[in-house]
């Protein structure tokens, strides 16, 4: 079958976004070894350092070979007519086009779940393992997988199927009623994402009474953050990684702590920590980021309606009869540039968030707690301490550490 000139156009695509990223992780690589910065010296000794430098460079290479399969599967399953195969396939079950689609996207997702386990185990249970932060068991591993997938298939399937209703009854105005549907559904999951997504994966436990509910609640009286719901989640039955973070709205907010984060902090650092969160409720950066990323998906939206019932964007990944669920993965390869340059936009404004975050943390309780807090956040982690600025540029929704604590004594 005779390609199309679009068809080479997301090869190039492909290989351009591919070579961009590794020479960006080859940057990065190179500054693995850097001398750390005078405020990042006593992070780390010297065997710990050597152990973070060793990490890092596990996870480069894993990295290069992991991404590597990646493009030349994409390639190969573009230029021996894979999407071609699996289109036949699945037109050998129906010709409807909704249930088509389903299919459609249920092999391609299948096939890549396949594909990817055996990367995502090595992480797991070789990378991880090494360097003792993996605590997932094997059923664990199987579990998550499996309820994932579910999750995709109900969710995903139950969207593809509103959007492409919208798009048989409406015509040219279909991205307008996708988009309130997309709306909706991120509306719904920031409410209730801890309270039905989470439980499937994680046992979440009220904070118990004690001094560090006590100061967590004084700390949001104190600045008029209203706080009834403080969660500890049991994280480290995957990982010895600690995070918290702040979900919901109005009656639906809540804090939750994961419990490798209680046990590696201090109670003055758990409260920095819990001041930086409520930073980014008080500077409305959460609505911010909710209303940049509604206008980015009508944007997007707006644009796939211009091109969708073009036959060239179903052809360009080589199948030989046009459809909707077609031209939605020609659309998607194509748009991708954009999608980099509209990433680069949401990671600039998180970065600049996180310093205003820092600094009501800083203005409303101390500096002193949230830097050690930050520090062994990163010691325990093994970050990268020294990364390199275009690869902070393109791919950091957080500033580097140095800068952090260089904003926080200022």
């Amino acid at each position: 079958m005779e390609k199309n000139t679009l068809f080479y156009v997301i090869l190039v695509i492909l290989v351009v976004q591919y070579l961009v990223h590794q020479y960006l992780e080859y940057l990065n690589a190179k500054r693995f070894k850097s001398t750390l910065p005078p405020e990042l010296a006593d992070i780390y000794d010297e065997n710990e350092y050597r152990k973070s430098q060793q990490y890092k460079q596990t996870n480069y290479r894993f990295g290069v070979i992991s991404d590597g399969f990646s493009l030349v599967l994409t390639i190969c399953f573009l230029l021996f007519g894979g999407f071609e195969w699996v289109d036949q396939l699945t037109r050998s079950f129906t010709d409807e086009p909704i249930p088509m689609a389903l299919i459609f996207f249920g092999i391609i997702m299948l096939g890549s779940s396949i594909l990817g386990l055996p990367f995502s185990y090595y992480r797991t249970f070789v990378i991880e393992e090494q360097y003792g932060f993996n605590k997932t068991t094997k059923s664990i591993f199987v579990s998550d997988k499996l309820k994932g997938g579910i999750l995709t298939i109900v969710l995903g399937g139950g969207i593809l199927t509103l959007f492409m209703l919208f798009y048989q009854s409406t015509g040219p105005n279909f991205w307008m009623y996708a988009w309130a549907m997309v709306a909706g559904v991120i509306l719904f999951i920031n409410l209730f994402y801890s309270r039905l997504i989470v439980p499937l994966f994680n046992k979440q436990t009220p904070l118990q009474d004690g001094s560090l509910k006590s100061s967590i609640e004084n700390y949001a009286q104190k600045v008029g953050f209203e706080l009834q719901n403080i969660f500890v989640i049991d994280g480290s039955k995957r990982s010895t990684k600690a995070n918290a973070y702040f979900s919901g709205f109005g009656k639906e907010k809540r804090i939750t702590l994961f419990d490798t984060l209680i046990n590696d902090l201090s109670e003055d650092e758990i409260v920095a920590v819990l001041a930086h969160e409520v930073g980014h409720y008080k500077k409305k950066h959460i609505i911010v980021n909710l209303i940049v990323s509604l206008l980015t998906t009508g944007l997007t939206l707006f644009i796939l309606s211009l091109f969708i019932n073009h036959p060239e964007i179903s052809l360009a990944i080589g199948v030989s009869t046009p459809s909707f669920h077609a031209a939605l993965v020609g659309f998607a390869l194509l748009y991708s540039p954009i999608s980099e340059i509209t990433g680069l936009i949401m990671n600039y404004l998180s970065r600049k968030f996180e310093f205003q975050a820092d600094d009501f943390a800083k203005t409303t309780f101390e500096a002193t707690p949230l830097v050690s807090s930050l520090k062994k956040l990163s010691k325990k982690s093994l970050s990268n301490l020294t990364p390199h600025p275009a690869y902070v540029f393109v791919h950091y929704s957080h500033p580097p550490l140095v800068e952090r604590i260089r904003n926080l004594k200022a």
